[in-house]
């Protein structure tokens, strides 16, 4: 694709992939904190679907929803059966009274956007390289979305920093010389 072509796509869409990406990893964290059980994972997928959707018209690619959906099962179910059982765990356990809606609150985003993070990374790799949404096979993806999935991890570790370092108390930031650390 020349440069051109990447201008052409970005100005059609407003956003790179990256961003579009990045944006939906933060509804999705924000979502997982509802202390709804199951509603979460409801918006969560409404919003993955709306990346996907961006994705598709980002790289002049034809969404379906339905389809769109299956290949998330797919994916999250077969190719991340561990971020499937994390993600379940994660919303039911916000059932148990205080104590499971605050450990769900703290887990629950983290996982979200992991998942979502893997999930737009399959997706952008695909269309990227003239994939369109009948010919993804999700068994196809499931190493790539494993190492994608372990990265999202990390995302969503250093956003979940990022977000907290605002609420930390002003003696927290001072450095050992009594200075305010700058970042």
């Amino acid at each position: 694709m020349t440069e051109n072509q990447q201008l052409q796509e970005t100005v059609i869409t407003g956003k790179t992939a990256k961003e579009i990406i990045k944006k939906h990893v933060l509804i999705s964290m924000g979502v997982g904190a509802v202390p709804i059980p199951f509603v979460d994972v409801a918006a969560i997928t409404a919003t993955q679907l709306s990346m996907i959707s961006k994705l598709a018209a980002h790289h002049n690619v034809q969404f379906s929803n339905d389809l769109g959906k299956s290949i998330i099962v797919s994916l999250v179910g077969g190719a991340g059966s561990k971020a499937l059982v994390m993600a379940s765990i994660g919303s039911f356990i916000k059932f148990i009274p205080v104590v499971g809606t605050a450990v769900g609150a703290v887990t629950f985003p983290a996982i979200a956007g992991a998942t979502t993070y893997a999930i737009g990374q399959v997706f952008d790799k695909h269309f990227a390289g003239g994939g369109t949404m009948l010919d993804l096979k999700a068994s196809d993806m499931k190493t790539y979305f494993a190492e994608e999935l372990d990265k999202g991890k990390e995302f969503a570790g250093k956003v979940k920093k990022t977000v907290t370092k605002p609420f930390t108390s002003k003696s927290e930031s001072l450095t050992e010389e009594g200075k305010e650390e700058t970042i």
